[in-house]
């Protein structure tokens, strides 16, 4: 009885913790960044290939859309953010100058030219994969929001998010290993954001080629090795990204008998739970400042695999997921453009999952003999 009256404490401060993480002020601070960098053409990393010097031309020019906030991707999850925030708290006071800055940015003329890049014969696979799930990340919170100019939005977007999606069908038979890194090119991540669209949308095509590459790539998967994390420049845990993932293909029996070979521990959960954040020592370091990165993207991650685990493993999870988001929340905005230009997204995503965690961790039963 004891372990159960603590348990309901857990979930009580969990709880209340969680209703206090996307305040509109707190929305409206991250906000302001994306706001910032989506227009903010330089420093920018373009990491396109050059075919000759009639390639060589601003940004803004060939990726009009997407020019901002350093790089591609970045300014693709910065759009992503803003409409996230803006369907949460539509009459915060940026509203009007999110609508107008991604009004500006996702417009069918501007997507035509985004098209014609990707069309290239040397960029045909820029951003793979890691972009590329960005991307479908943003057109699924367009598809899901009922806002006329969500729908203006979309629509301008989607001969982009119909390319990219056909580029994930023709690449991923051709993938014969996964990439298993904690950086951008980690194939378990691209294919989870991936697949969220497909299923929102109802593309089948996509849907099934996800999750046939996941079971072809993971499914034999044992003992992950934990102790190699976190490398010095990741972003991605490579072992718990792939677990995310594999939480989403597999139903529920299956996934936890996977799990508890693939992540095995002698913990109540009998399941590996990074106990310790990642540190940073420098921020202006832009490869450095990955880790905070990393530490919210455990958090939802751990968030994710939590809803899916049986028993008491459940606690476990969004103890840890908490206490990853939390060690990281207060150096979104330290005044380093390394880390200010992309964090925020990570941290929204963070805490979008810990809600989800929180609207479905009753939902689980306690096994008399482990009490």
């Amino acid at each position: 009885m004891k372990k159960i009256l603590l348990l309901i404490i857990l979930l009580s401060t969990i709880n209340l913790n969680a209703q206090q993480m996307l305040t509109q002020d707190r929305s409206s601070h991250f906000a302001k960044m994306a706001l910032k960098c989506i227009q903010q053409e330089y420093p920018n990393k373009p990491g396109e290939v050059l075919g000759s010097d009639r390639d060589v031309k601003p940004v803004r020019e060939y990726r009009p859309a997407f020019y901002g906030c350093f790089d591609w991707h970045s300014s693709v999850h910065g759009h992503w953010m803003l409409v996230k925030l803006l369907k949460l708290h539509p009459e915060m006071p940026e509203a009007p100058a999110i609508r107008a800055a991604v009004g500006s940015n996702l417009t069918a003329e501007n997507i035509a030219l985004e098209v014609n890049f990707f069309l290239d014969s040397n960029n045909k696979s820029f951003e793979r994969t890691y972009g590329w799930a960005w991307l479908l990340k943003l057109a699924e919170e367009l598809h899901t929001w009922d806002d006329p100019q969500a729908r203006i939005w979309e629509s301008a977007l989607q001969p982009l998010t119909d390319l990219i999606s056909s580029y994930y069908i023709a690449f991923l038979p051709k993938l014969v290993y996964p990439i298993r890194v904690g950086e951008h090119t980690n194939t378990a991540f691209g294919l989870a954001f991936a697949l969220d669209y497909a299923r929102t949308t109802q593309n089948k095509d996509l849907e099934a080629i996800i999750v046939a590459r996941a079971r072809d790539f993971y499914l034999n998967d044992k003992n992950c090795p934990v102790s190699w994390e976190p490398s010095g420049f990741d972003f991605l845990s490579p072992c718990l990204t792939e677990a995310e993932l594999m939480a989403r293909i597999l139903p529920d029996n299956e996934f936890n008998v996977w799990i508890r070979n693939f992540l095995p521990d002698n913990n109540s959960a009998g399941i590996y739970i990074p106990s310790e954040p990642a540190e940073v020592i420098d921020r202006s370091d832009g490869k450095l400042v990955h880790l905070d990165g990393l530490n919210f993207s455990r958090a939802w991650a751990l968030c994710f695999i939590g809803r899916k685990v049986d028993g008491l493993g459940k606690i476990l999870f969004g103890d840890a997921a908490q206490f990853h988001l939390f060690h990281s929340l207060p150096f979104i905005s330290d005044g380093n453009y390394e880390g200010e230009h992309w964090l925020a997204t990570f941290a929204v995503h963070a805490m979008t999952e810990i809600d989800k965690y929180n609207a479905t961790q009753w939902n689980f039963e306690i096994d008399p003999d482990k009490k």
